[in-house]
């Protein structure tokens, strides 16, 4: 069994439980919330960053890794090991996997014996979680890096993200709706329903009127979805923007039609959250197609 480091983003809205017990690398990305920058080196607990979007209106921004940032990270595990398994954040939601991709190959020229496998995940929030813990298991298992990079890009299109956001605003401000359909939406209650294609971008699948509704929407969808497939989804993921209950309301609707009894649940993160806002509710489970 040859070794390797499995690396992560904190896009994957992983518990720091989780990444500790798995020896997980974790690289950063920084944001900005009220003036103040937010990364690696200092960090807003989760709880304070929904109060300010939700109770004073902050708007956070996010940015990429940068090659060079990418490097110093990979520098970094590569003392620890030389064979490095990064899973990105989905190119199609950011230029990072570029970049990533950049700084693994310009590493691997100067360092004769390293190997960087960087594999676009095209997932994002606990789908990119989900993918990541696929990867946990074939490792343990004791498939080689470059088993575990096939396996992963196999399942790349069966990787299924559905979810819900409770402010149009938030989608508008990152150009998923326009500002007509954010207020009226708002306005009317609307709750949309959207996915991640196979391109890792965010696709609007359905409008429902009414919170419920849009939370049994996802479980319908992944009905949908993995009709005839055998028992791949042993574990459920589910996150959610500040908004727990909803999220153990989804738990409760899948354990009920599929029997499935194990998940994770955990809140998104801020680089996710800055664009879907409190409120979210996002489920991931592997299916036919996405």
């Amino acid at each position: 069994m040859d070794s390797y480091k499995i690396i992560t983003n904190t896009t994957a809205d992983l518990p720091a439980e989780y990444i500790k017990e798995n020896n997980l690398g974790l690289i950063y990305f920084n944001y900005i919330m009220d003036g103040t920058s937010y990364g690696k080196d200092k960090e807003l607990d989760w709880k304070e960053f929904y109060r300010l979007m939700r109770e004073e209106g902050k708007m956070p921004t996010t940015s990429q890794v940068n090659p060079q940032q990418y490097k110093e990270y990979f520098e970094e595990f590569l003392r620890e090991n030389k064979n490095l398994l990064y899973l990105s954040f989905s190119s199609g939601l950011s230029g990072s996997c570029g970049n990533a991709i950049l700084a693994a190959e310009e590493l691997m020229e100067e360092n004769a014996d390293c190997r960087i496998i960087v594999v676009d995940s095209k997932c994002a929030s606990m789908g990119e979680g989900l993918f990541v813990h696929k990867a946990i298991q074939m490792q343990k298992q004791g498939k080689s890096m470059q088993e575990t990079a096939d396996y992963l890009t196999d399942l790349v299109p069966h990787l299924t993200h559905v979810f819900t956001v409770d402010d149009l605003n938030h989608l508008y401000r990152g150009g998923r709706v326009s500002k007509a359909a954010a207020i009226v939406g708002t306005i009317a209650a609307i709750k949309p329903v959207l996915h991640v294609d196979d391109e890792g971008h965010l696709i609007p699948i359905s409008k429902v009127r009414g919170r419920k509704k849009s939370l049994n929407a996802l479980v319908d969808y992944m009905e949908e979805k993995t009709k005839g497939l055998p028992a791949e989804n042993d574990i459920v993921f589910i996150s959610h923007g500040d908004a727990l209950e909803d999220a153990e309301y989804v738990r409760a609707e899948i354990e009920k039609r599929f029997g499935i009894k194990e998940f994770k649940i955990n809140h998104i993160g801020p680089t996710i959250g800055a664009h879907s806002g409190p409120g979210t509710i996002a489920l991931f489970f592997e299916g036919n197609s996405r």
